[in-house]
């Protein structure tokens, strides 16, 4: 491609999000308003080899010049998986926690509460603790809950604590001693005898990573976070040390788990903030670009090879949750609410010991992947049912990965066999079930949050995301699926649109009557100050910051909180009567009663939050003219399709998605095709393609 083009300095704003097949990228010109995509193979021995070529393709895509491009890029987002897959996968490594004398037991006890599914706790063993109890060791040395100290730290404890971790080789630590929120004196003192004595130590202290009451939450969460530093660390720093190729000092970002991004040299010490990167970006970039489309409420789903993301989007911003959990590991940091299931285009179909047919979670993955990649995958996995069913072409990527269809047919025909199935009732059955995972996925983000999946529309993408919206429209009765142009591409479109931001709380329980305005507003002013400390820090000057104030409510008695914002302008009782006022209605939505009525029920305050957030240029979304009269779109090709096993397989006009313009409308059943995902469209629905390119997928009777 010709490299004659020259770029304005610092123009370019460049997202990657790293998967296990595919590094997605996006590149968005400040200057002249371009929106460039495109997708590179991963490099899993190396990532940052996907990363870098990543980028040099986007460039030559881009045209821009050899000598152009260390100044063309203004800097370079990036949505991670190290963090999560390393939960996943439990390879927390030899990890020792460091904690007050007494509460040696405390991961042991955690919580009496059982997971959902389990009945009671007679079915349910608990999982391995994080920490082996003989590498818990504990320091004399008491607070109370305000802060106050009772008993003082006992220094020549600690040290040999130190000591004894020091000769058992065990050099990532977590420490969190009782009621650190309120006072960090205890553990900061902690920090430096470790310091002194096991230099080699990566530590990371409550006070830092969690400043918020509740003993095991906060314990379990800075261990996580001491857990993935030594491997996120390497992984970072590895990267930045590559973009300097391009020049020292290019800006690089990382995406965090509550939606914002914060640059590598800070990120490295906040690397429990990374969990779930990747698909907060996502739910970012389907937000913005369903907002721009009109559509305030929606429910987003991001399939991938592996699993599928669901969230909710209310007024253009995904909802947040600090309850959150990554595999058997809860950590109480802000995070995006995004709910998880294995149903993604590599999930596996299997037979359970009753002989009934189940699919997921276990996945087929890229290596070896469905039987239809022929890579020696010895499983039916759903993407199989798909290239059975005609619903996907014989390849991927337009025609760069071709798939064995045989190869699929053939392994469905034995587990249809094993089934007393036809191979179109079994490919079907494997799609039915995959359906309705995703479907009670999004029902537990709605319904059990007091919220009616009839109110949103569903925005679908992701290679696979929208293989199967037809269906979920029928399961959930939502009555709209927008489906973005380049779905595939929409997670690293989304780091293009995030805004740095940084989290901070600090826990001040106390019964509304109670509550004076000062200690409050004394409280958000020491967060906000540490906010605005960070903010300078990334390079934003003052009249750019932005401060978000929250804070968690709950009933006098209740164990859990609702979030609810605090509004901008002076502290006083007035405004703290309307965030009580706030919290009644929030109850109410959520649980479907409140007790703004009942006097003899007081309401409590349990943590106040601050967020404090540098906005960037988000990218423009254009829109394009309609025609009055934008003519039928032509079909590409046709082949035969199968929606429906009782009905076999149709004559079907199969369109180029990109050939489809803006006003026109494709009936189904159709299949809609582009380079990194395909739509089925089964009939009695239709497809329009609205002014910004998506996709708007209804009932025929509903258009």
């Amino acid at each position: 491609m010709s490299e004659t083009s020259h770029t304005a300095p610092g123009s370019i704003r460049v997202g990657i999000d790293t998967g296990g097949t595919f590094t997605d990228v996006v590149a968005f010109d400040q200057r002249s308003g371009r929106l460039v995509t495109t997708k590179t193979p991963s490099t899993p021995s190396d990532p940052a080899e996907g990363f870098l070529a990543g980028i040099a393709k986007i460039l030559d895509t881009m045209e821009v010049a050899e000598a152009d491009r260390a100044e063309a890029i203004e800097a370079v987002s990036h949505g991670t998986t190290v963090a999560t897959n390393q939960l996943l996968e439990g390879k927390v490594g030899k990890l020792g926690f460091i904690t007050t004398e007494g509460y040696d037991a405390m991961l042991e006890i955690a919580r009496q509460s059982v997971p959902d599914g389990y009945g009671n706790s007679y079915f349910w063993v608990k999982p391995d603790r994080i920490v082996p109890r003989d590498l818990v060791r504990s320091v004399g040395g008491r607070l109370d809950h305000t802060g106050a100290e009772i008993r003082p730290f006992d220094e020549q404890q600690a040290r040999e604590v130190a000591r004894w971790f020091r000769d058992q080789g065990i050099d990532t630590l977590g420490v969190c001693f009782l009621h650190a929120y309120a006072n960090p004196d205890h553990e900061e003192r902690m920090r430096a005898i470790l310091a002194e004595e096991h230099p080699d130590a990566i530590v990371s202290v409550s006070s830092e990573v969690l400043r918020e009451y509740r003993e095991y939450e906060r314990s379990m969460t800075t261990l996580v976070d001491a857990a993935v530093k030594p491997k996120l660390s390497r992984y970072v720093n590895n990267i930045k040390d590559r973009l300097a190729t391009y020049r020292d000092g290019l800006p690089f970002y990382v995406m965090k788990s509550n939606g914002g991004v914060l640059s590598a040299e800070e990120v490295v010490h906040q690397p429990i903030t990374t969990v779930l990167s990747g698909p907060a970006a996502g739910a970012l970039g389907a937000a913005l670009i369903a907002r721009t489309a009109g559509y305030d409420k929606v429910l987003t789903c991001d399939g991938g090879g592996t699993s599928t993301d669901v969230t909710v989007v209310v007024d253009g911003e995904p909802t947040l949750t600090t309850e959150g959990s990554v595999g058997v590991y809860p950590s109480k940091i802000p995070m995006i609410d995004v709910v998880t299931v294995g149903a993604g285009g590599g999930s596996v179909a299997w037979l359970s010991p009753e002989g009934t047919l189940k699919v997921g979670p276990h996945s087929a993955g890229a290596d070896p992947g469905p039987l239809c990649y022929g890579k020696g995958g010895a499983d039916v996995a759903i993407t199989d049912a798909h290239v059975v069913l005609g619903r996907i072409p014989p390849h991927l990527l337009g025609g760069e990965i071709p798939l064995d269809a045989d190869a699929a047919r053939s392994g469905i025909t034995e587990l249809a066999g094993k089934l007393g199935l036809g191979v179109e009732e079994c490919a079907a059955g494997i799609l039915e079930i995959s359906a309705w995972n995703q479907a009670n996925a999004l029902r537990q983000i709605t319904v059990q949050r007091g919220l009616d999946v009839r109110d949103f529309a569903l925005t679908t993408f992701g290679g696979s995301g929208s293989l199967l919206l037809c269906r979920l429209v029928d399961i959930l009765d939502v009555p709209t699926v927008l489906v973005p142009p380049d779905p595939g591409n929409v997670s690293a479109f989304g780091l293009l649109t995030v805004d740095v931001k940084n989290d901070y709380v600090r826990t001040h329980v106390q019964l509304h009557d109670q509550l004076t305005a000062d200690d409050v507003a004394g409280v958000y002013d020491a967060l906000t100050v540490q906010a605005r400390h960070a903010l300078s820090g990334e390079g934003f000057p003052e009249e750019r910051h932005r401060y978000d104030r929250t804070a968690d409510l709950r009933y006098f008695g209740q164990a859990y909180e609702v979030r609810v914002p605090v509004p901008e302008g002076p502290v006083d009782r007035a405004l703290l009567d309307r965030v009580a006022d706030r919290f009644h209605a929030e109850h109410r939505a959520l649980y479907g009663y409140d007790f703004s009525h009942d006097e003899d029920q007081q309401v409590e305050w349990v943590n106040l939050r601050v967020s404090g957030v540098g906005p960037i240029e988000r990218p423009d979304l254009p829109a394009h003219e309609v025609p009055a009269d934008p003519g039928e779109p032509t079909p590409r090709s046709r082949r035969d399709v199968c929606f429906d096993p009782k009905v076999g397989y149709v004559d079907t006009p199969v369109f180029w998605r990109p050939d489809v313009q803006p006003g026109q409308v494709v009936t189904g059943p159709a299949i809609l095709e582009e380079f990194g995902s395909t739509v089925p469209l089964h009939p009695g629905f239709t497809a329009r393609v609205d002014a910004h390119l998506n996709l708007i997928v209804r009932r025929a009777e509903e258009s």
